[in-house]
């Protein structure tokens, strides 16, 4: 059987206030967008590579920070040392990089008057939530947020691609 990976102790520096995964991945640094960009948990900041010489890696030896995220396979590597970690205290991290919808839980939404909490703690009711303003786009928000308001356009693009949708 394969060896379980190794214990991160670096898991009480994530800091999930500093966490938003609704930016464009690409490095901080060389401003590169791909497939190898992943997210600083200690800090928020993305960063291309985990490998010797790569942007990752310079930013885990010289800050001491030690967990990411890829951003686009979701999993959870600790740097310097290059290992993958799989603890269930991150699952929260990985549902708020790729959420995912069932149609249960799509239907519910207009049932439900109740309010939720994001990782920084704000209260929200489900299925609406903020944009960011990327300076001067005041009114594309606005539109994206009445579409978001009209029920089967939201409810189609919130299932696509989730374990009920396309």
């Amino acid at each position: 059987s394969d060896p379980s990976p190794p214990a991160c102790p670096y898991l009480d520096t994530v800091n999930r206030t500093l966490l938003d995964f609704d930016f464009e991945p690409s490095c901080s640094v060389t401003l590169q967008s791909g497939p190898h960009v992943y997210g600083c948990l200690v800090c928020g900041k993305f960063f291309r590579g985990r490998g010797p010489d790569t942007p990752a890696h310079t930013h885990s030896v010289e800050s001491g920070h030690a967990v990411y995220v890829h951003l686009r396979r979701g999993t959870f590597h600790c740097l310097p040392d290059d290992y993958e970690v799989t603890d269930p205290s991150l699952a929260d991290i990985g549902a708020a990089l790729r959420p995912t919808y069932g149609r249960g839980d799509v239907e519910a939404l207009d049932d439900n008057a109740g309010l939720a909490r994001d990782l920084f703690g704000g209260r929200y009711l489900p299925g609406y939530v903020g944009l960011n303003n990327l300076s001067k786009t005041d009114y594309v928000n606005a539109t994206v947020q009445a579409l978001a308001h009209v029920r089967p356009l939201r409810d189609y693009f919130l299932l696509l691609g989730g374990p009920d949708g396309g």
